[in-house]
């Protein structure tokens, strides 16, 4: 399989090629465009949260015990004492980073039920609903942020794939076909949950229509067919 800078940059290409993409026909803002990008990366990491030693795992669960241990010592620091913030604080981190990620590699296996594309698509559109219902962003920038979250982790899955082949000898390697997985009979019961899930969170997400009508508007496409080429370019080939 791919390793963890190859699923960085690739995550990162193609996320940053479609984010300017969609930017320069004016489908989203500065901000928009920066947040795009950095989804699109980040799901080019996600599909190996499954693995115990992986690099986004590590990163990922030290980052989410600094938060947890944080937001611990804000909730309460008007009511303890400074040495019982500081024994939170040290209590909260070792919880988060030792005892749930203890838990968390012992119940998850690599390649399993989270490096699938439904479990991704879970959270490509859960990211949706969040963004639109939760932090009450426009239609149109809450189907791009998951869309470019969900693609990242294709662009893992597609090129844990891509490794799976010997080129050199045109043969399918043994890991082929285990990560751009939609279901696995040994995990059935898994993959239902997860169907459920998925089904539950596309009829109750944003609006799909209105959002499809405008990226069919030619007017944008336009506007990125003029912008396509250099000043210098267009004046010879037009």
């Amino acid at each position: 399989m791919a390793n963890f800078n190859t699923h960085l940059n690739g995550a990162f290409i193609v996320s940053g090629t479609l984010g300017l993409t969609v930017y320069k026909a004016g489908f989203i803002d500065d901000a928009g465009f920066l947040m795009c990008v950095a989804l699109g990366t980040i799901g080019g990491l996600l599909p190996d949260l499954d693995s115990d030693n992986s690099t986004p795992i590590k990163i990922g669960f030290n980052v989410a015990s600094f938060v947890f241990a944080f937001a611990l010592v804000m909730h309460w620091r008007s009511e303890f004492s400074l040495l019982a913030l500081i024994a939170l604080w040290l209590a909260g981190y070792g919880f988060m980073r030792y005892v749930v990620f203890y838990i968390f590699t012992n119940m998850t296996v690599h390649r399993g039920v989270i490096h699938s594309v439904p479990y991704m698509a879970i959270l490509g559109l859960g990211l949706t609903c969040l963004s639109y219902f939760g932090l009450e962003y426009s239609l149109t920038t809450s189907w791009f942020y998951g869309l470019f979250l969900f693609g990242g982790a294709m662009v893992h899955l597609a090129l844990d794939e891509l490794y799976s082949v010997n080129l050199s000898g045109m043969r399918m390697k043994r890991s082929s076909g285990t990560a751009m997985k939609f279901y696995k009979h040994k995990d059935r019961w898994w993959y239902l949950l997860l169907y459920v899930i998925l089904a539950l969170l596309v009829y109750f997400a944003p609006p799909l229509e209105p959002f499809w009508q405008q990226l069919r508007d030619p007017a944008p496409w336009a506007k990125l067919k003029l912008g396509l080429w250099p000043e210098m370019i267009k004046n010879m080939l037009y």
